[in-house]
């Protein structure tokens, strides 16, 4: 069995989004509940999982229970991170209120990051062998970014920057005020040291692929290129950068994008798109 990790559930982040989901659904109260569920009842409730997928996100959906009955014991029956067929998740026992009243912002926590990560582990495996890895981007949910990242670790993926602060990734419009891409380059390096060796460029053809070596950009951007021009863009190269591609990537092409000898594919639709995992809660009240 696995436990509840009560450092990762008590994360005053982690907290303060799941208390502003519950506001969103409560509000004045669960009316239903209320109505039809005795105050003292009590319950055992368990989280299944009813479809093949990764299971990420258990530590939300404990601390959304937590908030809502203190004393709410979480009993782990499946570990995180692993590729499942199905089963139980969770098991619950506490207020029968509280569990009825959280069942769905849980769900909602748990199969979303769930999504995420298993949407991560089939992109993953469908580079297998190539040499490439998968990565994420910025397109994620509005304050669910730190989740949705590591939900995206949990499927094998990795993630790339966390937010505008921690790398350089300079792109077309970013060149364009700069006055092209040598003094985009310079201008960045000057201004953020630190961040030098994290330094990208988005280029578009053989002539901005031959600025950015010559100014020593480490990193490459291929945004939307066809197949035949990532190919040529690999040769152009020649090792002397990595490469990363990005744009209109499925997982129907991954295979074929990850073949060309790129070193990155970048998909915003791990965290944009991910379908929830399906997953349930049967409740059963106790004596």
């Amino acid at each position: 069995m696995w436990r509840v990790d009560s450092d990762t559930a008590r994360r005053a982040p982690l907290r303060a989004l799941v208390q502003r989901a519950l506001e969103e659904d409560l509000r004045g109260g669960d009316v239903t509940t209320e109505a039809t569920v005795p105050a003292g009842a009590r319950g055992r409730a368990l989280i299944s999982q009813k479809a093949p997928g990764v299971i990420y996100g258990l530590c939300a959906a404990e601390a959304v229970f937590a908030a809502l009955d203190p004393h709410v014991h979480a009993e782990r029956l499946a570990p995180e991170r692993a590729w499942r067929e199905g089963g139980r998740v969770l098991s619950l026992e506490g207020s029968a209120r509280a569990l009825l009243s959280g069942e769905r912002t849980a769900l909602n926590f748990l199969g979303h990051l769930s999504g995420v990560a298993t949407l991560a582990a089939r992109a993953v495996r469908a580079v297998r062998g190539t040499g490439a890895v998968v990565l994420d981007t910025r397109k994620t949910t509005p304050g669910l970014r730190e989740l949705e990242k590591e939900a995206v670790a949990a499927g094998g993926a990795r993630n790339h920057r966390r937010g505008l602060y921690d790398a350089i990734l300079i792109k077309e419009n970013h060149i364009a005020a700069a006055g092209g891409i040598a003094p985009a380059i310079a201008r960045a390096r000057e201004a953020a040291p630190a961040l030098a060796a994290t330094l990208e460029v988005e280029v578009r053809d053989a002539h901005e692929i031959e600025q950015a070596l010559a100014a020593g950009a480490p990193r490459l951007l291929l945004d939307n290129m066809d197949l035949p021009a990532l190919r040529e863009a690999v040769a152009q190269v020649g090792g002397r950068a990595t490469l990363e591609t990005s744009g209109g990537v499925t997982l129907e092409r991954l295979p074929e994008l990850a073949g060309t000898g790129i070193n990155f594919v970048s998909i915003g639709a791990l965290t944009h798109s991910a379908p929830a995992l399906d997953l349930s809660m049967i409740l059963e009240t106790l004596p």
